[in-house]
């Protein structure tokens, strides 16, 4: 049965709250999944939710910390003493307790550090907040397990039992040399049906799958999602393992970034949510409003130019909306498709071969929608070089449409910005004036005025 928060249990730990009696809420919470939890939490009030965080033990806290929004998190930190904050992050793993660490300023870094009793989790925390936060090093774990090749069954079942103690769930089994060099990995399955005093560089698998602490995480993600892995190990430049990342952080990442590409497309210059303040929202909003409405002048401008056009053929003015709104619709469609391809690394060959596709696709869409158009505008104006013009108009602005569309995200890509800027305001604005521009300059063209 899916967990379902009530207004009963709400009201009812509000009150227990108001009460000072803890007894309910420890047993309430104490069997409740901390992503259950974290749920509940965006619910209460945030002195409410501080009494809760304090009351519960670190071990459940620690992990409902790393569920929450981030702003609510940091407010939360705000509100501990290192040495509370510090209880937490001793029951994380090293990767979660470097996110915590990092999102406090240098004071409170080193506050918290020094509260902290386990010396080797200090290390490992120090380590990876050396590293690019978007880089594999950023979101790797230290935590793992590994065994020396030269090591024989025995000793590496014990070593393993001794290492899992300190990992919170076990995916591989990784095997390196006297260097800490990967090697490969450990079927298993071998393990439990090889004799005990087989070496183990017998019996590992070679071949792994590796990324290198520096890669973008991208790469990382991609790889994992190529080959279908719960986990992979991150090495450095001399081939040593230095920790791993496993899925849930991956799909972490993968959400972070559709959500930003998604408020991109949507013309949202920075992440905000539906609970933030007008202001914040304002600030994110305005920069791509405000490009519309210069887009808009620009479309003025250049209607103004054909302003004797208008005159002399007035039925070219109402279908302007429809040649921007066409220009606008397939310009989304093909950068929307490049976009998607390059996020799944699925766009191959060169630039020029998937323009040539384009605009042929374009070609094609436009010949058939332009059929259609030039038998309506000449049962309605029966003028049969209005209705050439007007077709012709609409096809060169499909073309000119998509391969703006198809150009512009690979572009940005090329140039390292996030080509998903190019599926929304912008790219539709950028082909309105272009499509309008064209389709007055054909227009007039054919019909001589």
């Amino acid at each position: 049965m899916s967990f379902e928060i009530t207004n009963e249990l709400l009201a009812n730990i509000t009150s227990y709250i108001e009460a000072s009696n803890d007894k309910p809420i420890i047993a309430l919470f104490e069997e409740m999944h901390y992503a259950d939890v974290a749920e509940i939490l965006d619910e209460l009030t945030f002195d409410d939710v501080i009494y809760i965080i304090k009351l519960i033990d670190s071990e459940k806290t620690s992990a409902v910390l790393m569920e929450l929004d981030e702003d609510i998190r940091e407010k939360i930190l705000q509100k501990l003493s290192a040495k509370e904050i510090a209880e937490e992050v001793e029951e994380l793993d090293s990767d979660d307790a470097a996110d915590i660490i990092g999102e406090l300023s240098e004071e409170r870094q080193e506050a918290v550090m020094s509260q902290i009793e386990d010396e080797e989790h200090v290390k490992e925390i120090e380590e990876l907040l050396t590293y690019d936060e978007d880089s594999a090093g950023g979101l790797m774990a230290k935590e793992l397990v590994k065994v020396n090749e030269n090591w024989n069954v025995l000793k590496c079942v014990r070593e393993m039992r001794l290492q899992a103690e300190e990992v919170t769930r076990v995916h591989s089994i990784y095997v390196v040399d006297d260097n800490e060099k990967l090697k490969g990995r450990l079927s298993l399955k071998d393990l439990l049906i090889t004799s005990t005093k087989t070496a183990i560089s017998e019996v590992y698998i070679p071949k792994v799958d590796f990324v290198n602490v520096h890669d973008n995480l991208d790469e990382v993600s991609n790889k994992m999602r190529k080959y279908d892995l719960e986990a992979i190990p991150v090495v450095d430049n001399n081939g040593v393992l230095l920790g791993r990342i496993t899925i849930d952080d991956i799909v972490d990442i993968i959400k972070e970034e559709a959500d930003k590409d998604y408020q991109l497309a949507a013309g949202l210059t920075q992440d905000v949510e539906a609970d933030d303040s007008i202001l914040q929202l304002t600030k994110a909003r305005l920069p791509w409003l405000f490009l519309g409405l210069l887009g808009g002048v620009g479309a003025f401008l250049i209607m103004q130019m054909f302003e004797n056009t208008f005159e002399e053929n007035a039925v070219l003015f109402f279908f302007t909306p429809l040649i921007a709104a066409m220009a606008g619709n397939v310009g989304v469609q093909s950068s929307a498709i490049i976009v998607q391809g390059l996020a799944n690394d699925d766009v191959k060959g060169s630039i020029n071969s998937r323009l040539i596709k384009e605009m042929l696709l374009a070609a094609l869409n436009g010949i058939v929608l332009a059929i259609f158009l030039f038998g309506f505008v000449w049962l309605c104006e029966g003028k049969v070089n209005t209705a050439l013009a007007i077709s012709v108009s609409l096809v060169a602005v499909i073309i000119v449409a998509g391969l703006i569309g198809t150009f512009v995200p690979l572009f940005l890509d090329k140039r390292g910005i996030d080509p998903a800027i190019a599926t929304g305001p912008f790219i539709t604005t950028s082909n309105d004036i272009f499509g309008i521009l064209i389709y007055f300059m054909i227009a007039k063209s054919i019909l001589g005025i």
